[in-house]
């Protein structure tokens, strides 16, 4: 096929078609004509030169040219496609390292391989334009609701025609029970969209948390608006949700807006959901108000919370136990991924024997320890009083509160204390020195006895073992997997060695053995401030 004048329109009329039909710029087509062209081309002239094809735009006419660079003499590897300034002074005049040279050469006759693979590089051009429009189309989409067709189902997964494209709803994005025949309508949630080989992947959902937000804020215009505003969603797909709503106006009720006149807001999302149970809640600032706004129906007695290990213990009634967990402990699951904390659910009873237990445990060791008498040791631990630290090294004026106690009997106590803790610190430190602990530990600032005591026994001797160790392994912490909260143990948590301080320990001691240059730990917190301030003035000016 030779690019005679008969079909150099019919070459802008072709590009024009595919473009059309695929719905792209009509240059991309060209572009991809040009360099199936140039591909030919170089299989008659050779593949080492550089030949290039321009089609005008107007007339449809290709122009074949070769294209030369003049290099230095020691960088000369293409002697087809480029030439040295002596060889370059035969075509040029005054060639200098940069200069090209473009000659036009005939046009090709393009044979059956030739134009088999013209027309492939042409297809293959097309889709990746295709591909790009689509990705770029659906890149700010994500987080929105999308409207589409079902097309077919492979392996549980239901493909969704969009339009512009196809997305994907995988299996475990599907509310369990539903079902899809092809050309069903559906409604899904964009979780996200990548760019991958074989094009952009648009991924759905139906069970995310997200999906149950976007719908809400399609039926109620005051979160729409921004007057109330969902705070935490959590849902067991296509059972039971809880969703946590406030309102920025006083005279707007939240839970009522989202609700509707005879339930008719929530019943549209609840029927898209296929009838998952919806309970609106309102949100507060305060943890434990929330948390018991959250259990709900179940009625609590009392909450203690722990924001250090984001944990809350919640006693109910015994009636109330049930309720509160739920079938399949379903109610206090959802509550404990809206509050974001692990929940401990005890009656009354289960928490009065725990006090107990605590109350003789703490009595028995100001008895052994002290050597007091059973009923002093309980006025001790009435006050408060829970290990001999506090008594050691508390103010005098707090034990003087305690009935039966004057100066010279507090002066004895913490004398008591202070030996026992004097003793157990000794006792400590002689076992850690046996198992082996290097004095680059011992005189470490921030560690005690039986901190070191408890490092030795775990292989921790020297303080180069301690800089390498994590703040979690240390301080304890919590590890998420697949929506599961899991305790891990830390070393020093006994001794109630928070994250921080974990952090802070681990942190010297890398300054300390000079892995760490202090300085430019502090230009790394410097520029994270810096960035924190670009990104809140970046939201204030948007």
């Amino acid at each position: 096929m030779a690019i005679t004048s008969a079909n150099q329109l019919e070459l802008l009329q072709t590009a024009e078609a595919v473009a059309r039909e695929k719905m792209i710029d009509p240059a991309l087509v060209i572009e991809a004509m040009e360099e199936s062209l140039a591909r030919a081309a170089k299989s008659r002239y050779g593949a080492d030169m550089d030949i290039r094809v321009d089609i005008d735009r107007k007339t449809g006419r290709a122009t074949f040219t070769r294209v030369r660079t003049v290099v230095e003499d020691d960088e000369l590897e293409n002697y087809q496609a480029e030439f040295t300034v002596e060889q370059a002074r035969q075509y040029m005049d005054d060639p200098k390292v940069g200069d090209t040279l473009v000659e036009e050469v005939p046009p090709v006759e393009m044979g059956r391989i030739a134009a088999q693979s013209a027309k492939q590089v042409i297809l293959q051009k097309v889709r990746e334009a295709e591909r790009d429009r689509q990705y770029e189309e659906f890149k700010d989409r994500a987080g929105t609701i999308i409207n589409g067709l079902v097309k077919r189902e492979e392996y549980g997964n239901v493909i969704v025609d969009v339009g512009a494209g196809e997305a994907i709803l995988r299996r475990n994005e599907k509310i369990g029970r539903e079902s899809y025949r092809p050309n069903d309508r559906i409604r899904c949630y964009v979780k996200d969209v990548r760019r991958e080989v074989r094009g952009p992947q648009i991924f759905l959902s139906r069970t995310s948390p997200e999906f149950m937000a976007e719908l809400f804020k399609m039926e109620v215009p005051e979160i729409y608006d921004g007057i109330i505003e969902i705070k935490a969603v959590a849902r067991d797909p296509g059972s039971r949700a809880k969703i946590a709503v406030i309102s920025y106006d006083n005279s707007i009720d939240p839970v009522g807006a989202c609700v509707g006149m005879r339930g008719s807001r929530v019943q549209a999302v609840v029927n898209e959901l296929q009838g998952e149970k919806i309970d609106i809640i309102p949100w507060n600032e305060d943890m434990p108000t929330f948390l018991v706004n959250a259990l709900q129906p179940a009625e609590v007695s009392k909450v203690v919370l722990d924001e250090e290990a984001e944990r809350i213990e919640v006693v109910v009634p015994e009636e109330q136990l049930s309720l509160a967990i739920g079938r399949r402990g379903q109610n206090v699951r959802l509550a404990s991924q809206l509050t974001g904390l692990d929940i401990d659910i005890m009656t009354e009873a289960e928490e009065s024997a725990r006090r107990q237990r605590e109350f003789e445990s703490r009595t028995k060791l100001f008895m052994d320890t002290l050597d007091l008498d059973e009923f002093f040791a309980q006025l001790l631990v009435s006050e408060g009083f829970s290990n001999l630290e506090e008594v050691a090294y508390v103010e005098q004026e707090e034990l003087l509160v305690i009935d039966g106690v004057d100066e010279d009997t507090a002066d004895e106590l913490q004398a008591r204390a202070r030996d026992v803790l004097e003793a157990q610190n000794k006792a400590a430190m002689d076992n850690a020195r046996a198992l082996g602990v290097e004095d680059s530990l011992v005189e470490f600032d921030g560690l005690t006895p039986q901190m070191i005591e408890v490092l030795a026994k775990d292989g921790i001797k020297t303080l180069e073992d301690f800089a390498t160790c994590a703040d979690w392994e240390l301080a304890g912490g919590y590890t998420t997997v697949n929506g599961e909260r899991t305790k891990d143990d830390g070393l020093l948590e006994p001794f109630d060695v928070s994250l921080e301080e974990a952090q802070n320990m681990v942190m010297t001691a890398r300054i300390l053995l000079g892995w760490v240059d202090p300085q430019e730990l502090e230009d790394g917190d410097d520029a994270e401030e810096d960035e924190t301030d670009d990104e809140q003035q970046h939201e204030v000016g948007a």
